[in-house]
């Protein structure tokens, strides 16, 4: 991975000013800072568009009577949860715009200092204490309860990839894993590791436990905390403690900051391991406070001591196509997608894990399909919830058709496939079926999906051969379950469902338009001469 310096967005000062909280929104649209209990907040340039003062758990306190420990958005990044060392976490409402009256929501009042926090997908705020207690906060609810206690100061706290399951790093060098949705892989939580210090850098990447404290190592345990690989800059005179560490959404490149030194480790696959990059130095950085990393994975900030905030860009390559779109390969299974004429972004992943060689743009330029080695992604650029991932073995020869709103169609190997999109980027087997037809003409295929809001309707009509239409369903167990075949005196050369699929609209080489009732199973010609026909939707 590259890592090229970006932007300076906050000056440091002659002493210190710790920015001691630094956060990236999901939809990667903000930035948030905190230095001097005052939260920063800038935009995706880096520009700073906004800021408001924090407060202490009781005004008669005063301002310095605590400082800011750590910050997070929430998953729809409108709301900002703040963690204090005066035994509270505020959550602030941040509003549509910049300018915006920030507001309290929720406010979780605890026993101990709050000294870690993360707020995951499923709506919950997990935070540390200083007594060792991981606690669970609900913002509609405004309680909080506790998850499990260490007996020992929460050090960091971090999410897996998928951000179902936590790590707790704690004083005494223990490492504890907690469960907040099964995923099947087999991970029980209790204790992991006990490191040799303080894991003050914890990160939890899609390869293995990366940490690192002041023993100055980086050491790389499995998911049983065995040591997988040590990375040992003891007797370097120029380093110091890692302070902090943090992965891309991939989990395959990890970053960890020290003292002047920022160190990268990227997963290499073919290897099974993590290699170290060339180490960025930069001189009188001082210590690294706080890093976040953008939820693209195209950007990181990096935050230090004195007040100072950078952005770094990272790639492994970039390409441009149709003089239209920037390529940019994050990762080896992440692809940042650009629009140079608007500036919207989308972006590409393997939740697999595999190596994205290849992307396309295709469908007018609204689809973008990504090739790994193993499976086809595709992705909506204009509605980037419908996306999906299936198991493909390309042989390059595949044509696509994204004239159904729903659906994508690929004809490869004389096999008509049809991949549904997923709301909300579900990974599942989105393959509907697989069906062999020499008719791959979009307007000898029919396929209706859920349209007007009917459940478990999907079905799909194509030709069997030039007189022979088939109506399958795609919601059987064997994939495509024929339920209907009609049977016609000349070759056919248009076919459309209807949007419930009870009814089909066929026409012959003579122009003559048929309607087939699929329930009553009549044929009946209703027009003798037609050159256009289409269902009306209203």
């Amino acid at each position: 991975m590259q890592v090229k310096f970006f932007k300076q967005i906050s000056d440091p000062v002659n002493g210190e000013a710790q920015i001691s909280a630094v956060c990236f929104s999901p939809n990667g649209q903000k930035l948030a800072i905190c230095i001097d209990r005052v939260v920063q907040l800038y935009d995706e340039t880096g520009e700073l568009r906004d800021r408001f003062a924090t407060k202490p758990i009781d005004s008669k306190y005063g301002r310095q009577s605590y400082v800011v420990t750590a910050m997070d958005f929430s998953p729809e990044s409108n709301q900002l949860v703040v963690a204090q060392s005066d035994n509270i976490v505020f959550v602030y409402k941040l509003g549509a715009d910049w300018n915006d009256k920030k507001s309290i929501v929720a406010k979780f009042v605890q026993s101990a200092h709050v000294t870690t926090l993360i707020w995951l997908p499923d709506g919950q705020i997990i935070f540390g204490l200083a007594d060792g207690k991981i606690r669970s906060g609900n913002v509609k609810k405004n309680k909080s309860h506790t998850l499990f206690t260490a007996e020992q100061y929460t050090v960091s706290l971090a999410a897996n990839v998928s951000r179902k399951a936590i790590l707790s790093g704690h004083g005494d060098g223990s490492i504890c894993r907690y469960i907040i949705e099964d995923e099947g892989t087999g991970d029980k939580s209790g204790l992991v590791v006990r490191h040799s210090c303080p894991p003050c850098a914890l990160v939890w990447s899609a390869y293995g436990i990366l940490v690192g404290g002041c023993d100055r190592r980086v050491v790389v345990y499995s998911k049983d905390g065995k040591i997988l690989q040590q990375f040992d800059y003891s007797r370097e005179i120029n380093e110091r403690e890692f302070s902090t560490g943090i992965c891309n959404p991939t989990g395959q490149e990890c970053v960890f900051g020290s003292y002047d030194h920022i160190r990268l480790y990227s997963y290499q696959a073919r290897k099974g391991m993590f290699d170290e990059a060339p180490s960025k130095e930069i001189k009188n950085m001082y210590t690294v406070t706080g890093m976040a990393w953008r939820s693209d994975g195209a950007r990181f900030a990096v935050a230090n001591l004195t007040g100072g905030t950078f952005l770094f860009n990272c790639s492994l390559k970039k390409s441009s196509t149709k003089g239209k779109y920037a390529i940019n390969f994050v990762s080896l299974s992440q692809v940042l997608i650009e629009n140079k004429s608007n500036g919207k972004r989308a972006d590409l992943v393997s939740r697999s894990g595999f190596e994205i060689v290849d992307v396309k743009i295709m469908g007018r330029d609204r689809y973008a399909v990504g090739y790994t080695t193993h499976t086809l992604i595709l992705v909506d650029l204009e509605d980037e919830k419908r996306r999906c991932e299936v198991h493909w073995q390309s042989a390059g020869d595949e044509k696509f058709s994204f004239d159904n709103e729903n659906v994508c169609m690929i004809f490869a190997n004389g096999e008509l496939t049809l991949i549904e999109y997923t709301p909300s980027g579900r990974h599942g087997d989105n393959i509907l079926c697989s069906v062999r037809t020499e008719f791959l003409s979009p307007n000898l295929i029919s396929v209706r999906v859920e349209e007007r809001n009917l459940q478990g309707n999907k079905k799909m009509g194509y030709l069997l051969d030039s007189r022979t239409i088939a109506i399958v369903d795609l919601m059987s167990t064997s994939g495509a379950a024929v339920i209907d075949q009609v049977n016609h005196d000349a070759n056919i050369n248009w076919l459309a469902l209807n949007e419930t699929s009870r009814y089909l609209l066929f026409r012959d080489k003579n122009l003559k338009l048929y309607l087939y009732n699929l329930l009553t199973r009549a044929k009946t010609c209703i027009l003798s001469f037609c050159i256009y026909a289409q269902w009306y939707v209203y």
